[in-house]
């Protein structure tokens, strides 16, 4: 772990409905699935929250020294995919690979790693089968006369544990399907008997394709090489049916717990409205990325822990670019007192605590708004040492620790800065600031107006405030 003094991490489990200490299975070693996007259309600002919350549950996860090996699914063979073939005269094949090329296209723009395995449903189908006939074998379910084959609900006596539900309840609930084939309205298919122009594959029941919930199980355990997963992870509008089903028909197989801990995240709406394309509030991430920065995007849902509900909006968006703006406006000076300097890092209490604060925060459920206001309580008196110390002889190294910390806990956890590393300033560019910094010394207001409008169009903005001229890439 990281440090002998370090607290022990929290999660609050949706199984238990409680928080528990973090005890993976095996020692370090963290096996954590979430399921992934259906590529059937461009990825939305919802996906972008859920991509993100556990891009940041597996950093921290890494932070704390625990190996993670994480892996999230795409489905690529679902009713709206082939819904989607059809509308285009295409095949479903063609659909799925063309979304799934946008969503590599939506993760590497958002600054978020693909997980370590991204298994798709098509390539995995043989071990569905295998699964499916397991199921039928134990007596948790059966084959109908038209090929589909159905998960036994009421062969599986834990059915409900992990939405809290019974199965009394969820009966007042479901529609009662006239002439169904099933044996009871909750019972769910695992197998779908093929219709004519769908992808197919054979089958022992006959010509078909997997249903949605069987996808994950077999995934999950497959590509993870365990039956008890560590973390399952998803969005909160899953906890009924689809992980409802996951864990009772990976249970039903295997006779172990199916995961150990269950972790949810709130959902998202857009100005205080469900996000749909009939209301005209359907944002996807390119649309989104057009205008607004990523690392605005994800300071936006740094704001609000996990598991809350998170409204997006414009109003929103710009609190975060202003908060964003407090981190470069610290840089900036920090470039400039360290500029070309050999400083070695000197600690200083005020570090130590802020750094402590984060640490205790994320320990605490991943509590990502109370590590942000440790993170911005570093740069306020990070601030006011720069203004109030700078005789003391430890100065250029305590400046260059305290944004070093800032810099790598905001990098490495949060995923802050990605793009602006890669993007260094040029030497042209340091020119044109440095300019206009000079411009506004003397008053030649004229002259850094102009400054600043050619780097605006170089893809820079520049600020003016008590502190100085400031800059962040546009």
């Amino acid at each position: 772990m990281q440090s002998k003094d370090q607290g022990v991490l929290r999660i609050y489990n949706s199984l238990t409905g409680q928080k528990e200490d973090f005890v993976p299975v095996s020692g370090h070693d963290v096996k954590m699935y979430t399921c992934g996007v259906t590529v059937y259309d461009r990825s939305h600002i919802g996906h972008a929250r859920s991509l993100y919350v556990f891009d940041v549950i597996r950093r921290y996860l890494k932070f704390r020294g625990f190996n993670v090996l994480f892996v999230r699914n795409i489905t690529d063979i679902d009713d709206k995919i082939i819904d989607k073939a059809i509308e285009q005269k295409r095949t479903a094949h063609q659909v799925s690979e063309e979304q799934i090329r946008f969503y590599y296209e939506d993760l590497k723009a958002l600054g978020i790693a693909p997980g370590d395995v991204e298994p798709k449903a098509t390539d995995n189908i043989a071990d569905m089968i295998r699964h499916i006939q397991g199921l039928i074998d134990r007596g948790h379910a059966y084959a109908v006369t038209d090929g589909d084959v159905y998960f036994d609900v009421r062969a599986f006596k834990d059915y409900g544990k992990l939405s809290g539900q019974s199965i009394d309840k969820m009966h007042e609930a479901v529609r009662i399907e006239k002439d169904s084939k099933k044996k009871d309205p909750l019972d769910f298919v695992l197998w779908k008997a093929s219709k004519p122009g769908e992808p197919v594959w054979e089958s022992p029941w006959g010509p078909g394709r997997p249903g949605w919930h069987i996808e994950c199980s077999c995934m999950s355990m497959k590509h993870l090489d365990t039956h008890t997963l560590d973390i399952h992870a998803g969005g909160r509008d899953l906890v009924f049916p689809h992980h409802e089903n996951e864990l009772a028909q990976s249970e039903a197989l295997t006779q172990v717990p199916f995961a150990k801990y269950w972790i949810h995240h709130g959902l998202l709406t857009i100005n205080g409205q469900k996000m749909s394309k009939s209301l005209g509030n359907f944002v996807t991430i390119g649309q989104a990325l057009k205008q607004y920065r990523a690392d605005e995007i994800k300071m936006f849902f740094l704001f609000s822990h996990y598991v809350s509900n998170i409204d997006f909006s414009e109003e929103k968006i710009l609190e975060a670019r202003k908060a964003l703006n407090k981190f470069d406006v610290l840089f900036y000076k920090a470039a400039g007192i360290l500029k070309d300097k050999n400083v070695e890092p000197v600690q200083a209490g005020f570090i130590s605590k802020y750094k402590h604060e984060f640490i205790e925060a994320m320990d605490d459920d991943f509590n990502t708004p109370r590590a942000l206001a440790a993170l911005f309580n570093l740069i306020n008196d990070t601030n006011i040492y720069i203004e109030q110390n700078n005789d003391d002889p430890n100065y250029l190294g305590v400046v260059y620790h305290a944004v070093d910390i800032l810099e790598s806990l905001a990098r490495n956890i949060f995923g802050l800065f990605l793009q602006e590393k890669e993007k260094e300033l040029t030497p042209e560019l340091k020119i044109l600031l440095e300019e206009r910094a000079r411009a506004r010394e003397v008053k030649n207001f004229k002259r850094s107006d102009e400054l600043r409008n050619v780097l605006k169009g170089k893809g820079i903005t520049v600020e003016d405030g008590k502190g100085g001229q400031t800059w962040r890439w546009i």
